[in-house]
């Protein structure tokens, strides 16, 4: 799983500020990020677009957040597989951006899941590419510690919950997710990725200490 992710990888990876920049500038073109350049795909890139600026803008992070950010004392590398075309990314990404922000031993770096399929590849979601994927790394090792995504697990549960009942089309759940991420204000975000960096906290303090 590790060699697929390496060093070069890492240091050609965007950061979350130039991946903002790389999908505004598409855009203005009439183009988004992907393999897929249809109407639908740039139309919801447009909406992202937005999306990404305005919780970046306005998102909080909660006092108890802010709190166990602090608690974060190694570390850690976040790899993001996102395209601009994913409503998912563009509704949780801006809050991990704000809780690296926060503590400088996490870094976020960003890739594109169409250029990279050997790396989506290895962290599925019931076999298929789902985005956002954040991969939790050891910087030095780069060890894989977990992933997380593609979304908080209330939604992704009655997500899949609904792909077998079909109480909802897929533009009708479209629709649901995104109120539900509007009024949920990435408070269940917050929470899921805390528990995920502190584990991953404490999975990189138990590693071998490499010679130098």
């Amino acid at each position: 799983m590790e060699a697929v992710i390496t060093k070069e990888l890492l240091e050609n990876a965007m950061s979350y500020e130039q991946y903002l920049s790389l999908l505004s500038g598409l855009l203005m073109e009439e183009k988004t990020t992907g393999e897929n350049q249809s109407e639908a795909m740039l139309n919801y890139a447009r909406m992202n677009d937005k999306r990404m600026k305005k919780w970046t803008k306005i998102g909080k992070l909660t006092p108890e957040t802010q709190e166990r950010l602090l608690n974060i004392t190694s570390p850690l590398t976040l790899l993001v597989i996102t395209e601009g075309w994913c409503g998912d990314a563009a509704q949780n990404l801006p809050f991990i951006y704000k809780m690296t922000q926060l503590n400088p031993l996490l870094e976020m770096k960003v890739i594109l899941r169409d250029e990279h399929p050997e790396v989506i590849d290895q962290f599925l979601t019931n076999g298929g590419r789902s985005i956002p994927k954040i991969i939790g790394l050891d910087p030095e090792s780069l060890t894989v510690l977990g992933d997380w995504g593609p979304r908080p697990t209330e939604i992704q549960n009655e997500f899949l919950e609904n792909k077998k009942t079909q109480e909802r089309s897929a533009t009708e759940f479209a629709v649901y997710l995104h109120l539900w991420y509007a009024q949920d204000k990435g408070i269940t975000l917050q929470n899921e990725f805390l528990a995920k960096l502190e584990l991953w906290n404490k999975k990189q303090q138990s590693l071998p200490v490499q010679a130098d």
